[in-house]
This record gives C-alpha cells, structure tokens and sequence, in this order.
C-alpha cells in the first residue's frame, strides 16, 4: 500500500524534472538563436559598413586623382596654342571629366549627406535624362522627415539599386518608385512595365539575354539590417513589382542629424 504513493510522488517528480529541463532546453535553444540572429545583423552591417568604405576611397580616387590628372592634360592642352589640333580632345577630355564626376557622385551622395533623403530622392530622379527610352518617376508620398544618417544611406542605397537595376535590365517604357513617410514606417514601392523576370529561377545562372532578377540578394542584406519586409512579384512578360517596409525612428522636427561618413 505505501508503494503506490512512493511510486506516483517518484513519477511526479519524473515529469515535473523533464518539464524543467525541457522549459530550460527552449531557453537555452532561444538564447542561441537571439546570438546568432545577432551574429548575422552584426556581420550584415560589417559586410556593408566595408562596402561603403570602398565605395568613399574609390570616389575620392576618381575625384581627386583620375579627375585632376585630367584636368591637368587638359590645362596642357591649352597651352599648345593650336585649338584646331586640340578642339576634338580637349572635348574627349571634357567628356571623361564629366563622367569620373557622375561616378563620384553616384558612389558618394553629397546631397544626402549635405541635405537629407528627400533632397536626395529628388536629386536621384533628375540624373535620368528625361529624353531617355525609360520615363524614371520618383514620387515622396507623406510628410517627408529626416533619418539618421545610417538609416537614410541604406534607404537610398535601396533606391538607387531598385532603380539602377531596373534601367540596366527591364527593358521598360516607364519605372515608378513611391516612398511613403509614414507615421512610424517608411515604405517603398517600385514598379516597371518591362520584360519580367521568373523569381523561381533567382537561384539559376541567367540564360544568354534573359533578365536576372532586380538584385533581390543585396536588396534583401540592407533591407534586413533596418529589420524590414520585402516582397516581390514578376513573370516574364508581365513587369516587375517590390514592396518594401521599414519601420523607422524619425528625427525631430527640430533636430539635424550629425554629419556622419559611417553605414
């Protein structure tokens, strides 16, 4: 008779240690997975702190050492006196000015760091010439705020990819970009009426001619550090569509962020 209540107590005890250990067992399995989510956020921000990085020492070489040497030939060349032999190179030059200043430019926006995202949206927009096969609408939908200069980089760093990606392999009459400044998010739609693409074959080597996706990997990597969603829908034929959403701390209105060269 005292062996059953031994038993049962002794059975208890059992399934009360394996629910402990078992309760233990999760902790210890969400503990691993907070450090290794954060492992991964870390090595994203480092991946991209590195990028952004290369991209300011190759603008600054561009600028300071490609784009002097050629304005020095160029001063060369004026000093020959004879424009007739010198008038088609003098303008090969200007051209090759001009472009190491819109490389610059494009690697390290000054107007983003001087001026903001919106001003910078807007100037993005009016890089496109406006007589180009692709019509570029950029629009800013609600009431446009301030970031801090590392969310504002990364969200012009998604634009300008959505966008360039588009004109380089959509082949499409118009590309639309919406940026929604919401209360607590800002949100991001891209549209184009081009030639598609097949997201199931994203994984697969692009066949000759045939568009790769819109460079969803590095798209998803910065999304993913401002912890934000992304999704996209396309067919051949049928155009391209990417929703993207962040959720966003604005600035004061009263506050101007810091001047800053970091990611």
């Amino acid at each position: 008779m005292l062996a059953t209540p031994v038993l049962l107590l002794l059975a208890l005890g059992i399934v009360g240690f394996v629910l402990r250990y078992q309760r233990r067992l999760l902790r210890q399995q969400e503990q691993l997975r907070q450090v290794r989510d954060a492992s991964q956020q870390q090595a994203l921000e480092a991946a991209l702190l590195a990028q952004e990085e290369e991209r300011r020492r190759i603008a600054a070489d561009l600028h300071d050492g490609v784009g002097t040497t050629l304005a020095i030939a160029k001063l060369h060349l004026s000093t020959l006196g004879q424009p007739s032999l010198t008038e088609e190179a003098t303008a090969l030059l200007d051209q090759a000015i001009g472009e190491v200043r819109r490389i610059s430019r494009n690697l390290l926006p000054a107007a983003l760091q001087k001026f903001g995202l919106p001003f910078a949206l807007d100037a993005l927009a009016r890089t496109v010439p406006a007589d180009g096969p692709t019509h570029v609408i950029i629009e800013q939908r609600g009431q446009p705020r301030r970031l801090d200069p590392k969310r504002e980089l990364i969200v012009f760093r998604v634009v300008q990819e959505l966008l360039g990606n588009g004109l380089r392999h959509a082949h499409a009459e118009t590309i639309e970009v919406s940026i929604d400044f919401g209360p607590d998010y800002l949100s991001l739609q891209y549209r184009d009426n081009g030639v598609g693409f097949d997201p199931a074959a994203g994984d697969l080597p692009p066949a000759p001619g045939a568009r790769p996706g819109l460079g969803l990997t590095n798209l998803r990597s910065r999304v993913a550090v401002l912890h934000g969603t992304l999704r996209h829908e396309s067919a051949p034929g049928a155009g391209s569509k990417v929703w993207i959403s962040f959720p966003i701390p604005y600035l004061p209105v009263d506050q101007k962020p810091a001047l800053t060269t970091s990611v």
